[in-house]
């Protein structure tokens, strides 16, 4: 199943079900009616509503991220292969949609050290504590399109290094454009790209990762709760800016489109903060 969240033509915000296989902007005009909470009891209904403007596909309740859990970006940092999970989070007002501009802010145009991450962000569907590897995909709802976007001036050299502040502006988490359900496709199988003006900067698979979703489920709930509507965020393959000799920041006019094999693809327009 993949789900949903828009507004039709009156700007009622809805939640929906739609069969395409990867969405794309404007692929789709309608969508199955969903009744009920999806973290609880929900159903599919017989309403069919037009689609006017795809939004964000869950508000989340904390955001986690993963640093450095591929291979191939631990490489192009220099880093050694970290023991265990590299753990920050994000504030989930950073959330933005599918097809929202990213804003630079004001603190990060001069000078412009603004990155794209694109990753698979796992959507936690019900709430557990010390949860076994074996059995955390039962604790999934699905997967969606995630792009860690991350202000390396302070994520690096502000105040020590601010990783939260700078992984945190506002439209820094563009989400979607669906939640596609555990049952359809295989976390570690899929192939994630990002592209930056249409140039490919990132593309990568999840079989690269260093902490499968299962293990990055079972570690951090070990004596934390994760909550129902949590956001994990599962790391970036090689590709950022920064790594880049000249490297390669987002400036406003810019185009990112991130996208997963079997989600879809986000199209974020990159603009200065008002």
């Amino acid at each position: 199943m993949r789900i949903i969240r828009f507004l039709d033509n009156e700007n009622n915000l809805l939640t929906g079900c739609v069969e395409t296989s990867e969405i794309k902007k404007d692929s789709i005009e309608s969508a199955s009616v969903i009744s009920g909470n999806i973290f609880d009891d929900f159903k599919v209904t017989d309403k069919v509503a037009k689609i006017k403007t795809i939004v964000v596909p869950i508000n989340p309740v904390a955001i986690l991220c993963i640093g450095l859990n591929y291979k191939m970006h631990a490489k192009e940092t220099g880093m050694a292969l970290p023991e265990h999970p590299v753990l920050f989070m994000k504030n989930p007002a950073a959330v933005t949609g599918p097809y929202s501009d990213i804003e630079i802010p004001k603190s990060c145009l001069d000078p412009l050290q603004v990155d794209y991450e694109v990753e698979l962000a796992v959507i936690i569907g019900k709430s557990g504590k010390n949860i076994k590897q074996k059995d955390a995909l039962d604790y999934v709802l699905g997967y969606t399109c995630a792009n860690d976007i991350s202000a390396r001036r302070w994520q690096k050299h502000s105040g020590g290094g601010q990783w939260v502040r700078g992984k945190s502006f506002d439209t820094f988490c563009p989400l979607g454009p669906a939640i596609v359900t555990k049952d359809e496709i295989c976390p570690q199988n899929l192939n994630l790209e990002c592209r930056l003006n249409g140039e490919v900067m990132q593309q990568g698979s999840t079989s690269d990762m260093i902490f499968s979703v299962p293990e990055l489920i079972s570690r951090l709930s070990e004596s934390m709760t994760l909550l129902a509507g949590t956001v994990i965020l599962t790391g970036t393959p090689s590709g950022v800016g920064f790594t880049r000799v000249p490297p390669i920041f987002l400036k406003p006019g810019d185009l990112v489109q991130s996208s997963i094999n079997g989600i879809g693809e986000m199209v974020n327009g990159v603009v200065a903060e008002k």
